[in-house]
């Protein structure tokens, strides 16, 4: 296992029971049949992971759970994000001791901190992990966009190692790219930015759209890593209309609604998120089919 940071990542979906809980059987059979189609890491409690509404306890059995499955075959890189700094922190020191590779903290969402304010926070997170940070700009969701100067003032720090950029301006992901230091690793955040990421000297990807077509994802990747980008684009426009499709309403409910056509999870999602509309399923297991993937059946509940 490479512990290198790199590659296609899965921001993995939470599945949940029908009592609302973590469903750990569910996610224990995605995480190995990711594993499975050669995902080369795993990313649990991300956004796409409703890690807001997942309790601590949660999280932590969230991670443990994936860690367990991956069964040291593909690194993990849990989610520790957190809009107060103490509360980061201590989710950071939690989260490095599951046995995890990386840790990905986001932007603090709501307070809308000063470049000075993000320095300082994801500093005292970086003290505080006992393995590497990523950080992760998406400005959509926290209203804080993290830009290239404090980005490589972060990159200073021995322990920060690299971002996942989601802020979809991609001359921004350009002069970060052009100006970070050897061996601090650009992800694109954004699935229908990979292609042109990747070909800007980017080294990865973390993605939605790897819960319903790991194969492909890994396989863009690392065509569009090794130059080969004639074969790395047909990939990418043969997946292009399910990247979009996942963003038919907010992440994760295209997602789940597809994983759950295909068999894999149950439809649900905790509130303030409600399951895809029935207008946007036709169209969304439309894409699915394009990306090369039949459906089992219908949406289950």
């Amino acid at each position: 296992m490479t512990t290198t940071l790199g590659g296609c990542g899965t921001a993995l979906v939470t599945p949940f029971a029908p009592d609302g809980s973590v469903d750990v059987e569910a996610l224990r059979k995605l995480v190995a049949w990711q594993v499975e189609e050669g995902i080369d890491f795993l990313v649990p409690c991300g956004s796409t992971g409703e890690a807001q509404t997942l309790s601590a306890e949660e999280r932590m059995l969230v991670v443990r759970t994936v860690v367990e499955a991956a069964a040291g075959r593909v690194p993990v890189m849990a989610g520790a994000t957190h809009n107060d700094t103490r509360e980061a922190v201590a989710e950071a020191r939690r989260m490095s001791g599951l046995g995890v590779t990386w840790l990905l903290s986001a932007t603090p969402y709501y307070n809308k901190p000063t470049p000075e304010g993000l320095v300082q926070h994801f500093t005292a997170i970086a003290d505080a992990a006992s393995v590497p940070v990523c950080l992760y700009n998406v400005p959509g969701r926290t209203a804080v966009n993290l830009r290239p100067d404090t980005v490589l003032r972060l990159a200073e720090h021995p322990n920060i190692i690299g971002i996942k950029e989601s802020s979809g301006d991609l001359p921004q992901v350009q002069h970060l790219l052009l100006g970070r230091p050897e061996g601090f690793a650009v992800l694109s955040g954004e699935d229908n930015l990979t292609l042109a990421i990747l070909a800007a000297g980017g080294d990865g990807l973390i993605s939605v759209a790897g819960n319903e077509i790991p194969a492909l994802m890994t396989r863009l990747v690392q065509l569009g890593r090794r130059g080969r980008m004639a074969e790395a684009r047909e990939l990418f426009y043969q997946a292009l209309p399910l990247l979009e499709a996942n963003f038919l309403e907010t992440n994760p409910a295209p997602v789940k609604a597809a994983l759950a056509a295909m068999g894999r999870i149950g439809n649900r999602l905790r509130l303030p998120l409600v399951p895809l509309s029935e207008q946007r399923r036709a169209p969304l297991l439309a894409a699915l089919r394009e990306a090369g993937v039949e459906p089992a059946g219908a949406v289950a509940p």
